[in-house]
């Protein structure tokens, strides 16, 4: 399992995991729930308890992802696997993003 954080303008809003099997989950930080205040991250990811999960990078990370070919330059100068939708995640939006969201790879233990 590949773990990651999520942060709201550097604020942690939950955790974002990809399973042994491939599938996703992610779940909010209850101190984000519970703040009347906090957005949820995406209109697609709406607050609440429960994890979301998916056989798929959720869309709203992965439309976070490049494409084309500044994806495959990402991809080589970091040695990643194009499908690694997970690595090219917490590779590129560790820092500068477009918008609020960063996502930073929690290590493995």
């Amino acid at each position: 399992m590949r773990t990651a954080q999520v942060f709201f303008k550097d604020e942690e809003a939950g955790i974002l995991s990809q399973l042994d099997d491939g599938s996703f989950n992610f779940i909010y930080n209850p101190r984000w729930v519970d703040d009347g205040g906090k957005p949820p991250i995406s209109l697609t990811l709406p607050k609440r308890r429960q994890a979301y999960h998916s056989a798929y990078l959720f869309p709203f990370f992965y439309n976070m992802l490049p494409e084309g070919s500044n994806k495959q330059v990402v991809c080589k100068m970091n040695r990643l696997d194009q499908n690694d939708a997970f690595g090219l995640l917490v590779t590129i939006a560790k820092d500068d993003t477009i918008g609020a969201i960063t996502v930073r790879r929690i290590a493995n233990k």
